[in-house]
């Protein structure tokens, strides 16, 4: 068996998420439907660096599978590229050693979030930025982005249903950016890993910074309540990227 290492970008409006669901289009169900026609008809698994929800978006989405025999790269990357099915982009494919997992190996994830502010909204954006109608001070945000920084419980952006009980994370970036005419911002947020619907309650509770329904200096307050309904509301998933995954090297 070779052990190979993809990097995927899809669009995420027609999948029921990443993971692999009894009902339901998924990336993982339809890679592996994928690759059971390259491997004449024999299942393969495939593994992906953590699940997106449905309606969320990839950039650099990285998932390992192990192969029956060695293919040469390009010619797996095309293979895997072409049969997939059109919102299913395979980028790069490489060769790692047996013991490498895409996702229990992951050292740092970057997530971006799109959000729409222009008036009237576009319908072209409509599944790839959340659209927020509202008035927003894009300095009240900025002054609230620092304290993310560091290491913190999040348990008040992790949405309920999480069954993981360590909450503790350490964000590395937390940015905010607008496009030249001011029609769409976009938050980067960079750390070691994320809990369960965490961007979208974090881009939540900036707006609401943002709209003054909030201090901007309410960030440690709401990490030190440990309470989900301390934080804002959960932002809609189209405007969620996966932009990138990191490995040891």
């Amino acid at each position: 068996m070779v052990r190979y290492k993809a990097i995927i970008a899809y669009d995420g409006t027609n999948f029921n998420g990443f993971q692999k669901q009894p009902n339901g289009r998924t990336v993982q169900g339809e890679l592996e439907k994928t690759l059971q026609k390259m491997n004449n008809g024999e299942a393969i698994t495939v593994f992906g660096s953590g699940r997106t929800d449905a309606g969320v978006h990839a950039l650099g989405q990285v998932i390992h599978f192990d192969y029956p025999q060695e293919r040469p790269l390009e010619r797996m990357r095309f293979a895997l590229d072409t049969q997939s099915p059109a919102d299913i982009a395979v980028a790069k494919v490489e060769i790692v050693p047996g013991d490498f997992h895409a996702r229990y190996l992951v050292t740092e994830k970057t997530y971006h979030f799109k959000v729409q502010i222009q008036k009237p909204r576009s319908p072209f954006r409509r599944f790839y930025a959340a659209y927020y109608p509202y008035p927003l001070e894009l300095e009240k945000i900025r002054q609230a982005l620092p304290d993310l920084l560091g290491t913190h419980d999040f348990t008040s952006f992790c949405a309920s249903g999480s069954s993981i009980e360590d909450k503790v994370r350490t964000i590395y970036q937390a940015e905010l950016s607008v496009n030249e005419d001011e029609t769409e911002l976009t938050f980067i947020f960079r750390g070691n890993g994320f809990l369960y619907k965490m961007i979208r309650i974090l881009v939540g509770t900036l707006l609401k910074i943002g709209n003054g329904r909030l201090a901007p200096d309410s960030i440690p307050k709401i990490l030190a309540a440990k309470d989900r309904n301390a934080a804002g509301p959960t932002a809609h998933p189209e405007g969620l990227y996966l932009a990138e995954v990191k490995y040891a090297e």
